[in-house]
């Protein structure tokens, strides 16, 4: 059973960072362990795009690749 501290957070949280070091800090930095989150996945650089409706994706940040971390809250299942 999720206690309040946590239960009200969202389950998952992903942070985008233009180099590496401050991505990989951010777990520490913002002591996501205490706050009920686990890291997900690695930490790579993706190209972000939105698709609205049904036309066609069009990049996000003029194009820009970020450092992608995703946080997930521990007592969620991937």
């Amino acid at each position: 059973m999720a206690d309040d501290k946590t239960s009200d957070q969202p389950e998952r949280i992903t942070v985008l960072a233009r180099d590496f070091t401050p991505a990989a800090m951010e777990f520490h930095r913002r002591n996501m362990s205490e706050k009920g989150y686990r890291m997900e996945g690695q930490i790579v650089q993706r190209k972000f795009q939105m698709i609205e409706g049904l036309g066609a994706p069009r990049d996000l940040f003029d194009g820009e690749a970020f450092y992608a971390v995703t946080f997930v809250r521990k007592n969620i299942d991937k």
